[in-house]
């Protein structure tokens, strides 16, 4: 019997190192290409599920040309506190804000899915709540100092000394780190099944 034909990598489009180690952990092949689509929230989309799965679906259509027939993947993540939407902290006092309105509270880190090939798209969102501890002042120039919030949602980066700042989750933890692998192979099984050893 002949081997099966090596899967096609996912184009995955994005800049985000977490997003490729997370598809290296799952075994995914995947080529990466950055993505031209600039972020911007139509006045229509007022909710953070809306928001996250317009940008990422935004994200694979701005490199879908190149692909050929290959499923692009696009992820789009925030941070959303009571309905405000925590992005990426332009300097280290706005982080030092951002981590001091979370200290305390239970977030939910919402990330947009999309995945598409030239004959079908999908486009999902998935939710993981976060809670930290309570931060004292010490706490948060600590992790302010290490300049480990830069470019991340919310401040933090769960994967490295922000899991310091953490008191529980509930969900998928990749999700928190960028990517929400549970829906990714969720996805794969149902319309790749046993493509890309799920399914």
């Amino acid at each position: 019997m002949a081997d099966a034909a090596p899967a096609p990598p996912l184009v995955l489009a994005s800049r985000s190192p977490q997003r490729r180690a997370i598809l290296e952990q799952l075994g995914i092949p995947f080529d990466v290409v950055v993505p031209t689509y600039e972020e911007h929230t139509p006045p229509d989309l007022a909710h953070a599920a809306d928001i996250v799965c317009e940008h990422a679906r935004g994200k694979a259509l701005s490199v879908a040309d190149g692909a050929g027939d290959r499923p692009v993947l696009g992820v789009d993540t925030e941070v959303v506190l009571q309905g405000q939407i925590f992005g990426k902290p332009a300097n280290a006092s706005d982080a030092e804000r951002m981590l001091e309105e979370l200290s305390g509270t239970t977030h939910v880190v919402m990330s947009g899915l999309c995945l598409l090939t030239p004959g079908w798209e999908v486009v999902e969102c998935e939710g993981t709540r976060v809670t930290f501890r309570e931060l004292t002042p010490r706490d948060l120039a600590g992790y302010v100092a290490t300049g480990e919030w830069e470019g991340r949602a919310g401040a933090y980066a769960i994967q490295g000394r922000g899991a310091a700042l953490i008191k529980s989750i509930e969900g998928d933890y990749l999700n928190v780190v960028g990517l929400p692998g549970s829906l990714l192979v969720r996805v794969l099984a149902d319309r790749f099944a046993g493509t890309y050893g799920y399914g």
